[in-house]
């Protein structure tokens, strides 16, 4: 059997979402919205593996029912958020009311792929050993969102990566937003964090900056995309795991950093349009990029 193009492993979680002009219910994290954002795209070369309770399955049967290969690791409990939203959709307030049992290396050690996307959500989602393990298998690609918050309590709590030095060795590609750059790196500048996170380790450093668009530093270089203009911010939720999503895809397909970094920038314009995921097709995202 022909091994993935990408794996995106996360945990599926319970949301609550609040902002000024909603309040709902919703499946969540970056396996959820990860996969539905390819789910409309060419997903053939696609695989999530997920964790939850069989209290939430309905939200694996909803991603089955797109066509998506999902393999299910059982979790006592699934993770349960309360995102909460003020006028500024860059600026969110969490709880944290559930945790689920971490990925660990015995339950990733059967699978295989060419991309790895660790959607981490918490510090304690994946160990070091599970990176360095995935690492020797394939191309390993991180969003550093989840090792930056602790929970203590129901509150989560910025902190710093304990083993970022170490684990950047083996992280090939790493996501990071304008707030989680400042507390890996200590500077607010976007190019010299890209720049301090690449000489820790990291081939392709990705920072998004909210409508300023995003940052990529690969080979040496610094790629600026635009934000493409959108004319209703609705949802903010997911869309740094959409971002990703079509940025691996079209990384997959053979496409430079800037032609993966404005498909990406283009499907997080139509994402923010929208409660939940990306519902949109290949033609959707191109329209938005030719400035259709």
């Amino acid at each position: 059997m022909n091994k993935p193009d990408i794996v995106c492993i996360g945990h599926i979680t319970l949301d609550k979402i609040i902002t000024p002009r909603l309040e709902a219910y919703s499946p969540g994290g970056t396996a959820f919205y990860f996969a539905h954002a390819l789910a409309g795209l060419d997903h053939s070369g696609f695989k999530l593996v997920t964790s939850l309770a069989l209290s939430e399955m309905n939200a694996v049967d909803d991603i089955r029912a797109e066509g998506i290969d999902v393999e299910v690791i059982p979790s006592r409990r699934s993770v349960y958020f309360e995102n909460k939203y003020g006028e500024n959709q860059n600026d969110r307030r969490q709880r944290v009311l559930a945790k689920a049992d971490p990925f660990t290396v015995d339950n990733l050690a059967p699978v295989d792929g060419r991309i790895f996307h660790l959607g981490t959500l918490l510090a304690d989602d994946f160990s070091l050993d599970a990176i360095r393990m995935l690492s020797a298998k394939g191309i390993v690609s991180v969003d550093a969102q989840g090792y930056l918050r602790e929970v203590r309590g129901e509150q989560v709590h910025p902190i710093d990566w304990a083993d970022k030095l170490e684990a950047l060795k083996y992280i090939d590609i790493l996501k990071a937003n304008e707030k989680e750059m400042e507390t890996l790196t200590g500077t607010t500048d976007p190019r010299q964090a890209a720049r301090i996170l690449a000489d820790w380790g990291c081939r392709e450093v990705l920072l998004t900056l909210g409508d300023h668009g995003s940052l990529i530093y690969a080979d040496g270089r610094y790629i600026e995309i635009p934000a493409y203009p959108t004319p209703d911010v609705v949802d903010a939720t997911g869309c740094g795991d959409t971002y990703m999503a079509g940025y691996l895809y079209s990384r997959s397909r053979g496409a430079t950093y800037e032609e993966a970094g404005r498909f990406a920038a283009a499907m997080c314009t139509l994402k923010l349009g929208h409660s939940g995921p990306f519902r949109g097709t290949e033609a959707d995202v191109r329209a938005v990029i030719d400035g259709k």
